[in-house]
C-alpha cells in the first residue's frame, strides 16, 4: 500500500540557492503525522520562487518506501 505524508515547507531564499550551489541536498520535514522524512531538495526544485520556498505539500511514496511523486496543493 502507498503512503501518503501532508506537510508544510518553508525554506529561505538563501537556503534554496545553498542548493544550486551544491551545498546542501536534502532537507528534513515533519509530516503533520509527527514523522520526520528526509527528501532530496530536488523534488522541490520546480516549486522554487523568489521568496525560497513555501506552500503545502502531499508526498506520495511507493510500497518499498521510494520516492513516488511530490505535489504542492495550495
Amino acid at each position: 500500500m502507498k503512503r501518503q505524508y501532508l506537510f508544510s515547507a518553508f525554506l529561505a531564499r538563501e537556503k534554496c540557492l545553498l542548493y544550486y550551489q551544491g551545498t546542501i541536498r536534502y532537507v528534513v520535514v515533519t509530516a503533520d503525522s509527527g514523522e520526520r522524512i528526509q527528501l532530496g531538495l530536488k523534488h522541490f526544485q520546480k516549486y522554487f520562487s523568489a521568496l525560497g520556498l513555501r506552500g503545502r505539500f502531499r508526498l506520495i511514496l511507493t510500497e518499498k518506501g521510494a520516492f513516488e511523486s511530490l505535489e504542492k496543493i495550495n
